[in-house]
């Protein structure tokens, strides 16, 4: 279990301990907190997202699933009209979405570097795709060089445990209403580059801080879709 998941789990039990703890002296009459305010059902939005904000490695989809959770309880609030909500809530995700590109570009620079290099020597690599369907592939190649993996409105599951990975590696990954998984070997780290519409990349690998491991490369495109790495 990786560091991200670890503080995952810590928060959801602090959350539940507090609510207990609430529920518990409010039944006791010790306390008197109203946990069915005026808009309480957006803590469902508001509560997964914060947390996700920060043990997420793609953020984007949470912060803007988390904006919208707070301006549905300022409307329920009556702070702000919900019509004000509606013609925000457009831009609100555009400049999210712009400002994750940005920094996405600043912070991850070297990596994508490589997966442009690569990109250039990936003609020949196979497509796997699943449509409405799903598709598992398991490779056990003498020299895997990459792949690329589409899923839509379906599964693709990638598996490479008993591949032979002699290089760096690419694989193109793109989830549209779908999910792809992608199963390594331990001695092969792995490195991601994701634009995450809606969606988002779980990497639930260790961290290996040895430089010379042959890398995998996924550069992935998550729309309402997700991209699993294990």
């Amino acid at each position: 279990m990786n560091d991200l998941k670890k503080i995952s789990n810590v928060l959801w039990g602090l959350l539940l301990i507090s609510l207990g703890i609430v529920i518990g002296l409010n039944t006791l009459g010790i306390t008197h907190i109203n946990i069915f305010f005026r808009g309480w059902w957006t803590l469902f939005i508001i509560v997964p997202c914060f947390i996700g904000m920060i043990t997420s490695q793609n953020k984007t989809s949470d912060v803007v699933g988390f904006l919208i959770g707070v301006g549905l309880l300022l409307s329920a609030q009556g702070i702000v009209g919900f019509g004000t909500i509606l013609k925000l809530l457009f831009p609100m995700i555009l400049v999210v979405i712009g400002l994750s590109i940005i920094f996405k570009d600043t912070l991850n620079h070297k990596v994508k570097e490589e997966i442009k290099r690569l990109s250039k020597h990936d003609n020949g690599n196979p497509d796997y795709c699943a449509t409405f369907g799903e598709q598992k592939v398991e490779l056990d190649e003498d020299d895997f060089k990459g792949c690329n993996l589409d899923a839509i409105f379906g599964g693709v599951t990638l598996d490479l445990t008993d591949a032979n990975i002699r290089k760096d590696a690419l694989i193109n990954a793109c989830a549209v209403f779908g999910g792809i998984k992608i199963i390594v070997p331990k001695d092969v780290e792995v490195k991601v580059s994701s634009t995450p519409i809606f969606g988002g990349v779980s990497n639930n690998r260790h961290k290996n801080k040895t430089s010379d491991k042959i890398v995998v490369y996924v550069h992935a495109t998550c729309i309402f879709g997700g991209v699993e790495i294990r």
